[in-house]
């Protein structure tokens, strides 16, 4: 029985091992901005929860406007 509690914990501490790494990204939420430069109209998308490899593709867009409309991200 002992044998048996030992293992459970030991997996249970593995588990938990696993899965503490993710705690250490950093994570943000970001939204795009639409920005119109003939009327000044700014359309905000939804804000979406980023972490890692995935959050510095999106701090790492350039800005890009298509006609008038200047499209950008914004990180909080």
């Amino acid at each position: 029985m002992k044998r048996k509690i030992k293992y459970a914990a030991a997996f249970l501490f593995l588990v938990w091992a696993a899965t503490a790494c993710e705690a250490l990204e950093e994570c943000k939420f970001c939204r795009m901005v639409k920005t119109d430069s003939t009327t000044g109209d700014v359309t905000y998308g939804d804000e979406t929860e980023y972490c890692g490899a995935a959050l510095i593709g999106i701090e790492t867009t350039k800005p890009f406007t298509t006609g008038s409309l200047t499209t950008t991200w914004e990180c909080r």
